[in-house]
């Protein structure tokens, strides 16, 4: 590769923004739905019509991008969707009806998958395979991060400025990671012009990831223990402050808390890395996480656990989530060099796709109490270990494929 040389960290750190980056699109606009439901003259829940259409976009749309990172390179279609979420977030600030902010959302949300995919089909090409989950875990430095800091910026711009200016920062942030990419993140695998676009090719290019053990075992571990998170993060508003009574200040707090677990976690993995191997880690996580997972619906269910206990429980889960993550997601990618972009848009979109399903059915079964977030949490640990436990049995020791030199 001819690229000039790149600081490993700075890199690191592009692609721990790349991936946060839907995250915080989805966190930051949060405390606004009051304020565009007015300005937009229409009620929250229509408002809330356009996160649903941005989880339909980076849901669905992280399978367009994968094809396309083989074909034609890394860098442009990464170009492709950073310009359209930069074009589609200015949109979003001067839209005049809540049905074109819901459109504009899904657009958001599809040039947001290019950077989901290429961050993790970048890491798989430029680090040696013995070190990609060292380097997931650094990603989810960054991305845990972003909960904390998303809904705070948003609420202080919504609060000052006028929603409007939630996106118009966006447009900026989206500037700016246009331009560190272009000059300091490295080109990562060179476009391969075999790679064809047709549709049975690309059908027959995802069935090859799908079928391969090795995937399949880690990604649907990685996703389904994931959809605990999800389940979190949408059953946790009405426990805490319907069930428990908090306020929207002290459920920040609590929120920032437990997401201390994750983030604390994912860094302690990088240390255990140097001793343990992944397949070792993520196994021991996920006993954990189901054990921590039964205690806590038990726990609500026999309405044992109070304010503290809950927010225990929940803090001792998502530290689970920290070593589970990296993990699972390396060992997905691990044996795919050439097709790393395709394994990369397979597994976001598994994770998206069964994240959302979580969120869902935690929504769907709300009932004033705590047990559906925790029963939807406890079962999302106790299957991802059972298909880990089953699925490892056909996992067969291959020879990764090698990773480009670094610059």
């Amino acid at each position: 590769m001819n690229a000039p040389k790149k600081n490993p960290v700075f890199v690191v750190l592009i692609l721990g923004v790349l991936s946060a980056i839907g995250p915080f699109s989805i966190d930051m606009y949060l405390p606004g739905f009051p304020d565009i439901a007015k300005d937009l003259r229409t009620t929250t829940a229509e408002v809330a019509l356009s996160l649903s259409s941005f989880f339909i976009g980076i849901s669905v749309g992280q399978f367009l991008y994968g094809p396309l990172l083989d074909r034609f390179g890394r860098k442009k279609p990464l170009y492709a969707g950073i310009a359209l979420y930069l074009v589609a977030s200015a949109c979003c600030a001067m839209a005049r009806s809540v049905e074109l902010l819901i459109t504009l959302r899904l657009f958001q949300a599809i040039g947001a998958c290019a950077c989901l995919v290429a961050s993790r089909a970048l890491v798989r090409d430029l680090f040696p395979v013995e070190q990609n989950a060292k380097i997931f875990s650094q990603l989810m430095l960054v991305i845990a991060v972003s909960p904390i800091i998303a809904p705070t910026l948003g609420g202080y711009l919504a609060a000052g400025l006028g929603w409007k200016y939630i996106f118009i920062v966006l447009t900026f942030i989206a500037a700016a990671i246009l331009i560190a990419v272009h000059f300091a993140l490295p080109e990562g695998r060179q476009p391969d012009k075999q790679m064809s676009l047709k549709p049975g090719p690309i059908i027959s290019g995802f069935l090859h990831v799908l079928v391969e053990p090795q995937f399949y075992t880690y990604a649907f571990t990685g996703a389904i223990a994931s959809a605990g998170l999800y389940a979190y993060i949408a059953g946790s508003p009405s426990v805490f402050m319907e069930l428990f009574k908090v306020t929207e200040r002290e459920y920040g707090w609590i929120f920032a808390v437990v997401a201390l677990g994750l983030i604390g976690c994912s860094q302690l993995n990088s240390v255990l890395l140097r001793t343990y191997k992944s397949e070792q880690i993520i196994r021991v996580a996920l006993i954990c996480q189901s054990l921590t997972g039964i205690l806590l619906f038990t726990g609500s269910l026999l309405g044992w656990l109070g304010l503290f206990g809950t927010v225990a429980f929940c803090f001792l889960f998502l530290c689970c989530q920290g070593c589970i993550f990296p993990n699972s997601s390396a060992l997905s990618l691990a044996l795919f060099g050439r097709t790393a972009g395709t394994a990369s848009a397979l597994l976001g979109g598994i994770q998206m796709s069964i994240g959302a399903l979580a969120s869902a059915i935690v929504s769907f079964l709300t009932n004033h109490t705590a047990l559906p977030m925790t029963g939807v949490m406890a079962s999302c640990a106790l299957l991802a270990l059972m298909v880990l436990m089953t699925g490892s049995r056909q996992v067969r020791p291959r020879q990764p494929a090698p990773p480009l030199k670094f610059p």
